[in-house]
């Protein structure tokens, strides 16, 4: 069986998977509600029981479903804790994730460079918006971000400034489901300005982290991010499966 506009060599697990987080991304499935079982699933998809069950299960180490025995399977919210810091992972001396509270913050819309539109994978003459934040943690500015987002995925985001610092709750509000990230560390010597905003010496190397978020379903760029960080006190936290 090949399921309603599905390619017709992906495996059939992962078809149920995509036609399942349509429906968590378009908000027929909420964040919270209670999921049918996989029985009633698999006989409204028309598949068996083991392949609603495999989807499930790939649901869940994605992170968009728990499942608790005796009760049921459960829709996660995104912007919960511990889900919504998931992609940051700088950690302090006891081993708690820093997120750091924002304390400037300035948006803007332009066309896209050569590098934003290779990273966002935009064509040209792309409009996007550029996000210039300084984070703080325990008194002290420790991370200075420099972001950029395609305007056509968020176009009202000059208007949702409240939003712009967590990507995973802008992300849930425009209908789109978070998946992997990738993120390459290197030392290097800021501009003075970064220097000056992390109250480093100019000249003093920093920490520099290059990440881009790309969505579940289609695995397309979301959001590409250059840090600076002063890792004093703290450390990079690599999962490694």
């Amino acid at each position: 069986m090949v399921l309603p506009g599905r390619p017709s060599r992906r495996a059939l697990y992962l078809q149920v998977r995509d036609l399942l987080t349509e429906r968590i991304a378009r908000g027929t499935w909420k964040a919270g509600s209670h999921i049918p079982n996989e029985m009633d699933l698999a006989r409204e998809v028309g598949v068996s029981s083991g392949t609603v069950r495999k989807a499930l299960e790939l649901m869940e180490d994605q992170r968009l479903i728990t499942r608790r025995q005796g009760r049921g399977t459960f829709v996660n919210d995104p912007s919960a804790d511990g889900l919504a810091d998931r992609f940051s992972n700088i950690r302090g001396a006891g081993g708690e994730r820093i997120c750091g509270r924002v304390n400037s913050r300035e948006i803007t819309e332009g066309i896209a460079t050569g590098l934003e539109r290779e990273h966002l994978r935009l064509p040209s003459d792309a409009a996007v918006f550029r996000i210039h934040r300084v984070r703080e943690h325990a008194g002290r500015a420790f991370l200075v971000e420099n972001i950029t987002v395609s305007a056509a995925l968020f176009p009202r985001l000059l208007d949702e400034r409240a939003m712009v610092d967590d990507i995973v709750s802008l992300a849930r509000d425009y209908g789109i489901l978070l998946g992997r990230g990738e993120e390459r560390l290197s030392t290097v010597v800021p501009s003075p300005a970064i220097a000056q905003a992390l109250g480093v010496t100019p000249g003093m190397p920093v920490t520099m982290l290059d990440r881009v978020l790309f969505m579940l379903e289609a695995d397309h760029p979301v959001e590409w991010r250059i840090a600076y960080s002063n890792l004093i006190e703290t450390y990079y936290v690599s999962e490694i499966a």
